[in-house]
């Protein structure tokens, strides 16, 4: 039995994964910023997995974690990951000694493409483009993920494309995450509040034009989104996963006729048939713990 935990600037979820692949445990938690707080937090969550099924902790086989920043597998090294308060940190290492089960550490977005595709059954090539308080994309490749030579493939959200030409907090202008993120909504929308996912649609329902703008953005930077991913890798499935789904069938459905239209006005555009690639992550799906567990033997 595996455990993976996924790990963000809010909330920390993780599953116990049998070998068949079902879930057999399953825990959430408030994230404790700091390294310390990741690392207590990781401990506990160990704790009551094993409570759950009736084990000791060190009888799990692994523990696989996806975390925001900048990952280095190999050391199982965490640099950057300002949304959980951590500059650096030996995440696997200092957990391993603490649990004695070996740990792995992957990106989060690479960790939730991974467990899309399981949960999902899908098969062949499969993109994740994660909406979510920033803007990246995984990848799976007949069951096993992409990660790129510096684990840092999918980060499509510093593409610097967007006609705005609005500057990014990496420091270029016009990012795709300066339109379609949760970021981007609070910085560029003033009645964003502190959950603009929330708030979006019943302000355009109340006849905000700032909102309707924010919301366009959002939908043509995701669109876009879409169409790199098809011309790139050209996946068979493209799973949109992350907060800002929860926006539902209004984003869905506005992000499927860009789509339509774009492939109205072009041939070449049109036989890609992006629209019906896209696919929606489950509401309540532990898609990123599931492939967090997962990337431990992948």
């Amino acid at each position: 039995m595996r455990i993976g935990m996924d790990i963000g600037g809010t909330k920390v979820e993780a599953i116990a994964l049998d070998d068949s692949g079902a879930i057999a445990g399953h825990t959430r938690t408030a994230t404790v910023p700091g390294a310390d707080g990741i690392i207590e937090t990781a401990e506990s969550i160990v704790a009551e997995l094993a409570r759950q099924t009736h084990r000791d902790p060190h009888d799990f086989a692994s523990i696989g974690i996806g975390i925001p920043g900048q990952i280095d597998r190999a050391q199982g090294l965490v640099r950057h990951a300002v949304n959980v308060g951590i500059e650096s940190l030996p995440l696997a290492s200092l957990l391993q000694e603490r649990v004695g089960v070996p740990v792995t550490v992957d990106n989060d977005v690479t960790a939730a493409a991974i467990g899309a595709a399981h949960l999902m059954g899908l098969t062949g090539s499969v993109a994740y483009l994660n909406l979510g308080t920033g803007l990246a994309a995984g990848f799976v490749l007949d069951g096993r993920p992409l990660r790129g030579e510096h684990d840092t493939a999918g980060e499509i959200g510093h593409f610097a494309v967007d006609p705005l030409g609005r500057l990014c907090l990496c420091g270029q202008l016009g990012c795709l995450e300066t339109v379609a993120s949760g970021s981007a909504l609070k910085r560029f929308w003033a009645g964003a509040g502190e959950h603009p996912g929330r708030t979006l649609i019943p302000a355009i329902a109340a006849g905000d034009a700032d909102a309707q703008q924010a919301f366009d953005n959002l939908v043509r930077g995701t669109a876009t989104c879409v169409q790199l991913l098809g011309l790139t890798l050209d996946p068979g499935t493209i799973v949109i996963g992350g907060g800002l789904r929860l926006l539902g069938d209004p984003l869905f459905g506005a992000i499927t006729h860009q789509l339509d239209v774009w492939a109205d006005r072009s041939p070449f555009i049109a036989q890609l048939q992006l629209s019906a690639r896209v696919q929606r992550l489950d509401d309540d799906s532990p898609a990123a713990a599931a492939g967090a567990a997962l990337a431990a033997i992948r």
